[in-house]
């Protein structure tokens, strides 16, 4: 072999390994920023799909379909008579918790979709806000979790304590704007 082939041949390998490296970076840095950005909800999404290269297309298509969204933050006055809301919610839950979990399944609804949320099943309500709000996603499936018992008449008086608990985590992070303020005033728990 020619000292030109040779040259040739390490030059090729080279490129080889150092395209091997940067993708494996590339690779390390986009998990690393999945993870920063998701947080617990990119966890479950590893447990959740076969591969954790699947989990994390999953997580990207969510962030593609986020930037896709129409989202605005409340006005001050809306974000208001949503905190009146929850505390009429909140006071309503001690002569009955059934229909105050109810109310506050429909109140935390009504601030994704005025937001500009889509809320047309479960499931993409849970994509969607997990790319914004990966922190309090959690609470929300547990939330949902209780009101379907709930729905069954098979919770507790303290398991709907719970839901409207982690409700309230998802609807003050919903309610906040950007620097964090409006978050409703809560007294319970």
């Amino acid at each position: 072999m020619s000292t030109t082939a040779m040259t040739l041949a390490v030059i090729v390998l080279v490129l080889i390994v150092a395209a091997a490296v940067a993708t494996a970076v590339g690779r390390r840095r986009r998990t690393r920023e999945l993870r920063q950005r998701f947080g617990p909800e990119y966890d479950r999404a590893v447990t959740e799909q076969p591969t954790r290269r699947r989990a994390e297309q999953d997580l990207r298509h969510r962030e593609r379909r986020h930037e896709e969204l129409t989202l605005h933050e409340l006005e001050p006055g809306r974000r208001e008579q949503y905190a009146e809301a929850w505390q009429r919610t909140q006071a309503h839950f001690a002569e009955a918790p059934q229909a105050a979990t109810r109310e506050a399944d429909e109140l935390v609804t009504r601030v994704m979709a005025d937001r500009g949320y889509p809320v047309d099943d479960f499931d993409t309500r849970v994509g969607d806000l997990s790319v914004e709000h990966a922190q309090t996603i959690g609470h929300y499936r547990e939330a949902h979790e209780i009101s379907e018992y709930n729905e069954r008449g098979l919770a507790s008086t303290e398991q709907l304590r719970q839901a409207l608990m982690h409700y309230r985590a998802l609807f003050a992070d919903l309610l906040g704007d950007s620097r964090g303020g409006g978050r409703p005033a809560t007294g319970l728990g």
